[in-house]
């Protein structure tokens, strides 16, 4: 017979209220008791929707209104799990605590790490480098790369090239940022000798003289050119399901993005690493380079470039940032946390939801309450 499974932590009410004086967010359904201490800040909700329920059962507000939680929702719940309360979990912890809660902080070392989620027994072993193991899968990896969990991944077993698949989400302005500039700067001085002119492939007769003056509407238009690339290698591209039997697709596509949506907050994995990055971008500029004049493309992919950057510092402040409610970002957060745990089909965008409208891909809105 295998062994039982050990006991799960039992804790008091008024165990749990001095570890809520102490600032942790923990949180209960029935008797389960949940630390949502470290996502607080990721809640897509935001934090202080989250805190307001700190000590609470929040049965009703995982099956809504106003918004039902999505079947990962709840699983990625259960990564939190930390044991039992004991008592009647209709009293209120401040009852039993009130004379000790200002006294008595929470040791750090102490507190429990328990999971319902059995990682020894998961269809790949963690304790490994995962990128090998995941094409064995094979029609098991679908389902199980849209279950999302909460901790680090690592895809090599070589430290060089683990190294290089991951970034500092700051690494993207540095890097990029400078190289938009300097570009920007130059192709503006061509564009400024009054000698770029488009067409001189086809005719000499009929080719158009291209001014200093359209500089701000090709960079803009470059910006605006990444949004629609942006969207199209979102969706036809990361979300393209590998065939069941390929191993190197089912491979390719974990490490384009799949490791993404299995482990969403992997804050080193977030933005595109400045190495595979490069040979992308550099993709991009030949292109530009052979089907436009110089300072035409050049300039469209300076504003490209700031679009790319743009991109990938939002996608970051999606999953770490706490925006005011109501606000454009708060509304993109919403919607694309929505796409990880409930709408991988739809939702494509990231920056905009532009080209989610115009292809008809937007998540469907949730019926709001009625009110009386």
């Amino acid at each position: 017979m295998a062994p039982a499974p050990p006991p799960a932590a039992s804790f008091s009410p008024a165990e749990v209220q001095r570890r809520l004086a102490a600032g942790a967010c923990w949180v209960r359904l029935g008797v389960r008791l949940y630390d949502l201490t470290d996502f607080a800040r990721h809640h897509p909700g935001g934090e202080q929707l989250l805190r307001a329920r700190a000590g609470q059962d929040i049965s009703a507000d995982l099956d809504g209104p106003p918004h039902k939680h999505s079947d990962n929702a709840r699983r990625w719940l259960e990564q939190y799990y930390v044991g039992e309360l004991r008592g009647d979990p209709q009293d209120p912890p401040e009852k039993e605590a009130a004379t000790s809660t200002e006294t008595q902080k929470t040791d750090p070392a102490l507190e429990p790490r328990f999971t319902v989620v059995d990682w020894d027994k998961d269809l790949v072993d963690w304790k490994k480098p995962l990128l090998w193991q995941v094409g064995h899968l094979g029609e098991k990896y679908d389902e199980w790369v849209h279950q999302p969990v909460t901790r680090p991944i690592r895809l090599f077993q070589s430290d060089l090239i683990e190294a290089l698949s991951k970034t500092v989400w700051y690494s993207v302005p540095i890097i990029w940022l400078p190289l938009m500039l300097y570009l920007s700067w130059s192709y503006y001085q061509t564009l400024a000798r009054g000698n770029v002119r488009l067409f001189t492939s086809f005719t000499t007769e009929y080719s158009v003289a291209v001014p200093e003056s359209v500089f701000p509407g090709l960079f803009m238009l470059g910006v605006f050119l990444w949004s629609l690339i942006e969207y199209l290698i979102h969706r036809f591209l990361f979300h393209m399901k590998p065939p069941s039997d390929s191993y190197y697709l089912i491979m390719l596509h974990f490490v384009m993005h799949g490791q993404h949506h299995k482990s969403p907050f992997d804050g080193s994995r977030l933005v595109f690493p400045p190495v595979p990055a490069s040979l992308v971008i550099a993709f991009f500029y030949v292109t530009l380079r052979l089907i436009l004049p110089e300072a035409v493309g050049g300039t469209l992919f300076a504003g490209g470039l700031l679009g790319y950057v743009l991109y990938d510092m939002t996608h970051y402040y999606l999953h770490f940032g706490s925006p005011h409610k109501g606000s454009y970002l708060y509304n993109m957060k919403a919607h694309h946390v929505k796409h990880h745990f409930a709408h991988q089909k739809s939702g494509f965008g990231i920056s905009t939801k532009l080209w989610d409208h115009f292809f008809h891909t937007l998540i469907p809105e949730e019926p709001h309450p009625k009110t009386q």
